[in-house]
């Protein structure tokens, strides 16, 4: 089954906890505190895999997970970090953000990968605190809960040539009789229900990739008939051949109304070069109507071949011209950068806002939510850090100044405080 799209929850691993933990050995007097950090949470990771054609495996697993770090122990041992999760997709995979709608990467070439959610640091242990003015500090963190987002997957076959034309115009038969690929082929209109791909092998040195599209009708860029569903991947091809039903009542007529949806589809499709096909000549009333529309196309501008993919009359010199045409094309640019990018909210961390909500009141940002979820409440210590981080922030400000009063509720994140003024 070929699927292109696909909607997907992804959610780094979460930070281990730091650990309160004091030494407490014989003949060690003044042991100190000896909390380990927790581990890293492991990040989730898309990347391409050549051996896919198809974001199937989507439909059976919507939810991608990493591993959460270890948290830490007594003696400063640290946790173990998470695991990355690694997530094989196809070649020609966008990765989109669902919520906003940005484009997060492009996957076309086999190495390529890209952090698409990220997981959370560690929480440091007490180790970490102690001071020469404050040798026994009972406080830690809770790990950082790992980046978590909604993603749409977009696949975009990646093929030199594209086969496009009305339905039974003869892709399918075409494609089977030049490559290795067997697309079902029946005597029926829209007989493809799924783009199919093949390598077409001239000689030792030439070849490219050939994809076959379900055939289109009009209105296909408004959504009629099927082929509408994949104009999006003639968006890849760098050349596009027209089949033309030469059996049909107007040759003409379909070959305009094919490059009409072609421009209405936008994205630059009625720009890309076209060789013209006319098929079906092992039948008389495609001989008969050949003369008249090579004229024409060529009138306009258009090589025109005389083929049968039933026969493979003409298939050679078509399929050569192809070649001559693609090595004359530019092919689309490397990716500039190789490396893994991380990518991240958009907000400035410096930023939060104050809400009023129907039974208490809501403070947002990344930050200040990040703070929140790390500060272990079991933990006195931990509370009043909170407390003057909170102020140092400006946060508990903004609450007065909104309007806040003894007994409210002020939630950040997944915590709830009760707002309390010091007497």
């Amino acid at each position: 089954m070929f699927i292109d799209e696909a909607t997907i929850y992804v959610k780094g691993g979460d930070g281990g906890n730091g650990c309160v933990a004091f030494r407490r050995e014989k003949y060690v007097p003044f042991g100190g505190p000896a909390g380990g950090d927790g581990g890293k949470g492991g990040d989730v990771i898309l990347y391409v895999d050549p051996r896919l054609n198809t974001l199937y495996r989507f439909t059976r697993q919507r939810h991608f997970r990493a591993e959460r770090g270890q948290h830490g122990r007594g003696k400063n041992q640290h946790g173990a970090d998470g695991a990355d999760l690694r997530v094989p997709v196809p070649p020609g995979t966008v990765v989109r953000d669902a919520a906003t709608g940005r484009i997060l990467a492009d996957l076309t070439e086999p190495g390529q990968e890209v952090v698409v959610a990220r997981g959370g640091r560690g929480g440091r242990g007490n180790a970490r605190f102690a001071t020469p003015s404050h040798q026994a500090p009972r406080i830690a963190e809770n790990g950082e809960p790992g980046e978590e987002r909604t993603l749409h997957l977009e696949l975009k076959l990646l093929a030199d040539v594209g086969l496009v034309g009305k339905p039974n115009a003869g892709k399918s038969t075409l494609l089977a009789a030049v490559t290795a690929a067997r697309p079902k082929i029946a005597p029926y209109p829209f007989t493809t229900l799924e783009p199919y791909l093949g390598v077409v092998v001239l000689n030792a040195g030439t070849d490219f990739v050939m994809a076959d599209l379900p055939g289109l009708i009009e209105g296909a860029s408004q959504g009629k008939g099927l082929g509408h569903e994949f104009l999006r991947h003639v968006e890849r091809t760098r050349l596009l051949i027209h089949l033309l039903d030469g059996t049909a009542e107007n040759p003409l007529g379909d070959f305009t109304a094919i490059n009409a949806e072609l421009a209405a589809f936008g994205h630059g499709l009625d720009r890309k070069p076209q060789l013209v096909a006319f098929n079906k000549m092992d039948m008389p009333q495609a001989r008969e109507r050949w003369p008249q529309v090579r004229d024409e196309l060529r009138a306009r501008g258009y090589e025109v071949f005389p083929i049968s993919g039933l026969t493979r009359e003409g298939v050679q010199d078509l399929l050569w011209a192809a070649a001559q045409r693609l090595a004359e094309l530019p092919r689309a640019p490397e990716p500039a950068a190789r490396e893994i990018p991380v990518f991240r909210l958009e907000d400035d961390e410096r930023t939060f806002w104050v809400e009023r909500e129907a039974d208490g009141w809501r403070v947002w940002g990344k930050r200040v939510e990040r703070l929140a979820a790390m500060t272990p409440l079991e933990l006195e210590e931990a509370v009043y850090r909170l407390h003057r981080s909170l102020e140092a922030m400006g946060v508990l400000d903004a609450l007065r100044e909104a309007g806040v009063r003894p007994g409210d509720t002020v939630r950040i994140g997944k915590v709830e405080l009760v707002w309390e003024e010091e007497g």
